[in-house]
């Protein structure tokens, strides 16, 4: 069974799980106007509070994808991405560049995740 879960504006849901596996999409900072440090936080944050409304925590997640308007940002946003993630629990993560993610949007990522 396949469970879809915080629909957006049509386009997306937020959250689609099956077999006990959670796949996050798109999710970007609520405030553009922010540095890459302080969208990075918004957008970890995000994930956090997504994840443990669908049964899961950051301990539980498998991969990550972020895309970066600038991969100049990567030093700065590894710094908030330490504050979230233990050693014993990092997951697989890519990082890629992209032209642009709309107006002030510096980073969006996609993440997969097991149900607790």
């Amino acid at each position: 069974m396949i469970k879809r879960s915080l629909p957006y504006e049509g386009l997306l849901h937020e959250i689609v799980e099956h077999n006990g596996v959670l796949y996050l999409g798109g999710i970007v900072p609520e405030d553009a106007g922010l540095d890459i440090a302080g969208q990075a936080d918004d957008v970890l944050r995000q994930l956090k509070t997504l994840l443990e409304g669908a049964g899961s925590d950051l301990s539980c997640i498998l991969q990550v994808t972020i895309f970066m308007t600038e991969l100049a940002d990567k030093a700065a946003f590894n710094e908030v991405w330490k504050r979230y993630f233990t050693a014993d629990h990092l997951p697989a993560r890519a990082a890629i560049g992209v032209a642009d993610l709309g107006p002030g949007v510096r980073l969006e990522l996609t993440a997969t995740a097991a149900v607790r």
